[in-house]
């Protein structure tokens, strides 16, 4: 009689972040432990399978052939478990309020948000995106649990998820036009980002003019996209095809900008919750 393989289920979410976030340093801080822990369980877990479930290499980590057979039975299995637990406890849905900024979202926020949802069946996210001032104004009045945004000069608190380079880009069929401003699309003041490259063409001596206002950071890439002007942006939410002109045009070079997580959360799934969007967010970052 062939014996039936009992699996640890925190072996198994464990291999569920790293295959998801690529990353065993990012599991570990999304499951507060240790990467030794983590590769610790990695390893128990394949060895009571009995064939290895990722490759890793010192770039990168990715599903073996047998991983990504297994990883769809693994997240049932971890979303069932998350499920029964609920029912016994009767437990109620959970609420979480968080606001991204504009300039911080990107194209990876689907992903991110739906990794959240995957991880924990009972939470119910209530996002907002806004620019990062009005976020934090929300934030300081109670009305929002947690932002991540770009962190302003005056404040100091919050915690560093990452720094990213902005740069200048501009559409594919980009073309100067000989002495001319240098044409702008941005999103309205008070934008911090807008302010950022204004107050460094200005410093730089570079005559510019506004020729879009967008109300979001994709329509500004829109008009990027089409040619029109010339944007700030980070190159994670730039739009497909663009490229950074700056080198080529001797634009001023734009300051790293750090993005912050502000939090006040009180029970410890919440905490948790904000730990896995926290190791999410630097994983995606990482891969631009």
């Amino acid at each position: 009689m062939t014996a039936i393989k009992t699996l640890d289920l925190d072996a198994v979410q464990a291999f569920v972040r790293v295959a998801d976030l690529g990353s065993f340093t990012r599991a570990a801080e999304a499951l507060d432990t240790s990467q030794a822990a983590i590769s610790l369980k990695l390893k128990r877990l394949e060895e009571r399978l009995g064939y290895r479930l990722l490759d890793r290499t010192p770039r990168q980590v990715a599903l073996s052939a047998r991983g990504a057979q297994f990883i769809e039975a693994a997240r049932d299995l971890l979303a069932a478990h998350e499920r029964a637990i609920a029912g016994l406890e009767q437990r109620p849905a959970r609420r979480l309020s968080l606001g991204i900024s504009d300039h911080v979202a990107g194209p990876d926020l689907p992903t991110l948000i739906g990794r959240l949802a995957e991880y924990d069946p009972l939470l119910v996210m209530e996002v907002k995106i806004a620019a990062s001032r009005d976020l934090i104004v929300a934030f300081d009045r109670g009305e929002i649990d947690a932002v991540i945004v770009r962190r302003e000069s005056e404040r100091s608190d919050g915690e560093v998820l990452v720094e990213e380079r902005f740069g200048w880009y501009a559409g594919p069929a980009w073309q100067t036009r000989p002495g001319e401003p240098l044409r702008l699309a941005s999103m309205a003041a008070p934008c911090g980002v807008r302010g950022m490259a204004v107050q460094a063409l200005d410093a730089a001596g570079i005559p510019w003019n506004e020729v879009f206002v967008g109300g979001g950071v994709m329509a500004v890439g829109a008009a990027v996209s089409a040619g029109l002007g010339i944007a700030a942006l980070a190159q994670r939410v730039a739009p497909a095809g663009c490229v950074d002109v700056g080198e080529q045009l001797g634009l001023p070079t734009l300051p790293l900008c750090q993005i912050v997580l502000h939090a006040r959360t009180s029970d410890a799934r919440s905490r948790e919750t904000l730990r896995g969007l926290g190791a999410s967010f630097r994983s995606a970052v990482a891969r631009h």
